[in-house]
């Protein structure tokens, strides 16, 4: 990928993010979109290759506009400042967990795994995690899956990586306040992330690295998904 291309302009967007100055380089976007586009349909065909869920998942699938949406929101930058790519067997606003490849500059990640879960799947999420609880610490407690994301902890986007981007404060209702692991009961959210340079994304080789790190995250996303797609 040319990253170096697509980060460049993005810090421009940043420092220059008005309509005027965006149609003066509306080649610059075309090309910074289309080097980031293309690379995407590499990464959906190396992550088909252990996932074969997201096999039909197009590039138009799974990316993003990169006009803002600014009619409740007090920042009126009209443009984004990164390129983002969520792949989705059920699609991008789906509940079921997928993968996430994010390039911004200084802020560059990939993510998977399951966020926004309504009350009532969290709950079942969580009772599957109690029933099955030997299956569920071997995707969690993995060496690989530590390595890569951690345990659950204070932690958000800014952090290196992170298990969990919300937690409740003290045990969910209906559940031991006593029981072991806690601390995944806490969880409002399956949402594992791993920040990455921004030489990650140059040439090809990135994409194995990608491989990498999503599959060590797969078995959470497996178990995760296999109690939301109860509900989709």
């Amino acid at each position: 990928m040319d990253s170096k291309m697509i980060l460049d302009f993005l810090r421009e967007v940043m420092k220059n993010n008005n309509r005027p100055w965006f149609q003066e380089h509306k080649d610059e976007y075309m090309a910074a979109r289309k080097a980031f586009e293309t690379d995407i349909a590499k990464a959906i065909t190396r992550i088909t290759a252990f996932d074969s869920s997201v096999a039909h998942v197009t590039v138009k699938d799974c990316t993003y506009r990169f006009y803002r949406d600014t009619r409740f929101s007090p920042d009126k930058s009209p443009y984004k400042n990164h390129f983002g790519a969520y792949i989705n067997a059920h699609g991008k606003k789906a509940l079921r967990g997928g993968y996430y490849i994010h390039l911004e500059p200084d802020h560059c990640l990939l993510a998977v795994g399951n966020y926004w879960l309504p009350t009532n799947i969290l709950t079942s999420c969580r009772n599957e995690i109690m029933a099955n609880e030997e299956e569920w610490l071997r995707c969690v407690e993995s060496r690989d899956f530590l390595k890569y994301f951690g345990a659950p902890e204070d932690a958000d986007w800014e952090s290196p990586q992170g298990f969990g981007l919300e937690k409740l404060k003290t045990c969910p209702a209906g559940f031991p306040r006593d029981y072991p692991y806690l601390h995944y009961l806490r969880q409002k959210d399956y949402c594992a992330w791993h920040h990455v340079d921004e030489h990650f994304f140059e040439g090809e080789q990135w994409l194995d690295q990608m491989v990498k790190i999503f599959k060590a995250a797969k078995p959470m996303l497996d178990f995760m998904n296999s109690v939301i797609d109860d509900y989709e």
